[in-house]
This record gives structure tokens, sequence and C-alpha cells, in this order.
């Protein structure tokens, strides 16, 4: 068994940086193309992230979550905290965040576990197939035409798995469809 990139990050090794961004870089980039409108503001979060990552790698543990999700998780935390931060005006509420930001930390770590295990988890109810999809869009990165010509699936069968799989996820979730056509685009 190879030695996860993240710990070779966290002991200091320099090709494991290279390593990181060669097999992270499509799930990092597609997950800043979903929810930042402006490919520039992707690109600046892409390279955020790819930091808040290399300064979080001692914090990964395998036994938790897989390398993919904790990825995935500071990705999409690190997003949210750029749209947020972007729609934020400062008043006396936003020093009251920062000033109890070093308290809630262990809380937020928390609830990214279990988040991770929560998606995991509702991942796992799924049909093989709409798993396959899910996976090839949301960790690969593809368009629902690649992962046609991937997997031999016709477009419409890979566009109802996609669909059909993020309802039952958000459904096991408790979350609804809100949202729906965001995630769900080719």
């Amino acid at each position: 068994m190879t030695e996860a990139i993240l710990k070779r990050i966290a002991e200091g090794d320099r090709s494991a940086v290279q390593d990181c961004l060669k097999k992270y870089g499509g799930l990092v980039w597609s997950i800043a193309r979903k929810m930042l409108r402006n490919p520039d503001d992707a690109e600046d979060a892409v390279q955020e992230i790819f930091v808040d990552i290399w300064k979080n790698a001692e914090r990964f543990d395998e036994t938790k979550s897989s390398e993919t999700t904790f990825i995935a998780m500071i990705a999409r935390r690190r997003l949210i905290d750029k749209i947020r931060y972007s729609t934020r005006r400062i008043s006396a509420d936003s020093l009251d965040d920062v000033l109890l930001e070093p308290f809630t930390r262990a809380d937020k770590d928390m609830q990214v576990s279990l988040e991770a295990q929560q998606a995991a988890e509702a991942m796992r109810t799924l049909r093989p197939e709409q798993q396959q999809v899910l996976r090839l869009s949301i960790i690969q990165g593809m368009s629902h035409q690649e992962i046609a010509d991937a997997t031999g699936m016709p477009l419409g069968t890979v566009k109802t798995h996609a669909r059909r799989g993020i309802l039952q996820v958000r459904e096991f979730l408790g979350l609804g469809n809100t949202g729906l056509s965001q995630e769900v685009r080719a």
C-alpha cells in the first residue's frame, strides 16, 4: 500500500506536493468551477485551497475519511468561506465571529468529519451505476458526455443516474432538492 499523499506532504516530501496537484487538481478545480461563477475567482480559490490543503495535511486521518473526501471538504469549506466573505459587510456581528473563531475550530473539524461520513453513507445507499456516475462527476470532474464516453453508457442514462443519485443522496441527508440544477450540469 502506498503512503497517502497528504501524509507525505506533512512529512515534508516535496514531490508529494506535485503528486497532490496532479491527482487532485481536477477535483478541486471542478468544485471551484461549480461554486464560483467567475473563472478568475475560481483560479484564485484553487490556489488558496491547495495552500490550505498543504497547511492542514498533518490533520488528515485516514481512519476518519479518505484523502479525496478530506481534500473535497477543505475545498468546499474554503469556497463557502470565500462566497460568504464576498457577500459579508463589516458589522459588530462579524467582529464577534472573529473573536470566537479559535474556540469553534474543533467544532468545525468534527463537523467536517461527520459530514464526510454522512455523505459516504448516503453514497452507499445508491445503486452501483449511480455511484459510478456521481464519483466520476464529483471526484474526477467529468462532464456527462465524458462519463458516457468512459463508461459506454448512453448520455441520457448517465444524466438519469446523476439526477436520481443526487436526489436520493439529498433525500437521505434531509436536504430536499434545493439547488439541484446547479449541481447536475453537464
